[in-house]
């Protein structure tokens, strides 16, 4: 696995959560990161025989580390015809001044490991690793895409999803001449060679961007074998896991289940995803019915949406039945930054590591 730093510490509105699934916390600017250590692989350290009775809450960041590129010197050829996402036909003539806009900042990270980052000409919020931190934003009010501001950069190529909005904005920028190709919206493990694949079709690399997918499988298969050896077998001692979203200020509290991308990520990490158990199906809005049904031993959030709810006191006291679950009792609440958790990709390995480490050796980050 490749090193990364990890930070130890410490979207959307409901109707935006509904459309387009779910994204990092709304903010404006650069984020200063916090104070950093070096992330230990899940194979260098001792975890617990017993995860369940571990206590506390646990923060890691996998920081705004430079991204590592496939090659130095990728060789574009054009033009390139494609038929999107969305099943439209488009030509793609050149790709000097690119934007690749999703709510996640995967597409960028894609674009940097292609080895074509000097191309981006601007960049959502959500894109927040070192080389693109200068590069000015094209999304106000979170992840609101300002029309103006991306004409200003006279772009020829907009990579994007339908994660983001408004979608007259885009079609403004298509009828301004601008070529749009739009790649698939879901981030799962699962179609992270197809996010890859179609991002490096419409810059004119499919090789190279056949040599990161394979990377980056070569990658999750690494961490995914080192899970089975470290993580308990036995189903029974595994970390019964959920994942809540919550934008406390929005009274938005919801919690994922089966095909949302977040029951991949549990058992990527060799936890008990208890969604299927409990029949949970997409996203759905808390209740007391659901949380208590699960009685997750672990519980799995995006860092400011815990942050939102006022921390771990703030959600007992909106959700006090969290207080009769496991989780609750022993505040066994791991979060990571919103642009991270869910974002997939590239880093898709370190994310998987990261979260382990945080299940089965917090002690270790601390």
């Amino acid at each position: 696995m490749r090193p990364r730093r990890l930070t130890v510490a410490v979207l959307l509105s409901a109707l935006a959560l509904l459309a387009a699934g779910c994204g990092p916390e709304e903010s404006s600017g650069s984020e200063t990161p916090a104070a950093a250590t070096e992330i230990p692989s899940l194979a260098d350290v001792s975890v617990t025989d017993a995860p369940k009775e571990l206590t506390g809450e646990v923060s890691v960041d996998l920081g705004a580390e430079e991204p590592e590129p496939i090659t130095a010197d990728p060789q574009q050829t054009f033009p390139v015809t494609l038929t999107d996402a969305q099943g439209t036909r488009t030509t793609v003539e050149s790709a000097e001044r690119v934007l690749a806009l999703d709510q996640y900042g995967t597409l960028s990270q894609i674009v940097y490991e292609l080895g074509l980052g000097d191309l981006l000409v601007g960049r959502d919020i959500s894109t927040q690793f070192t080389q693109a931190q200068d590069l000015p934003l094209v999304t106000h009010n979170g992840h609101e895409l300002n029309g103006e501001a991306i004409l200003e950069l006279s772009p020829d190529l907009i990579i994007t999803d339908t994660s983001l909005g408004p979608w007259d904005v885009i079609e403004q920028v298509r009828d301004a001449g601008v070529a749009v190709v739009v790649v698939d919206s879901k981030r799962n493990l699962e179609n992270a060679a197809t996010l890859i694949d179609q991002t490096a079709t419409a810059l004119g690399v499919p090789d190279v961007g056949e040599q990161l997918a394979q990377r980056t499988a070569s990658e999750v298969e690494a961490i995914s074998a080192t899970v089975a050896d470290k993580a308990p077998a036995a189903v029974q001692d595994k970390l019964r896991t959920v994942f809540l979203y919550v934008r406390g200020q929005s009274g938005v509290y919801y919690m994922f289940g089966q095909g949302s991308g977040a029951d991949a990520l549990i058992s990527a990490t060799g936890a008990y995803d208890v969604s299927k158990e409990i029949g949970w199906k997409g996203m759905k809005p808390l209740n007391d019915e659901g949380i208590v049904s699960a009685q997750p031993d672990a519980i799995l959030m995006m860092s400011k949406g815990l942050d939102s709810a006022g921390g771990v006191d703030g959600l007992l006291e909106r959700y006090p039945a969290l207080a009769n679950t496991p989780a609750g009792q022993n505040r066994r609440f791991i979060t990571m930054p919103d642009s991270q958790i869910m974002s997939f990709g590239p880093r898709s390995a370190d994310v998987i590591n990261a979260l382990a480490v945080a299940m089965y050796a917090p002690e270790s980050l601390r």
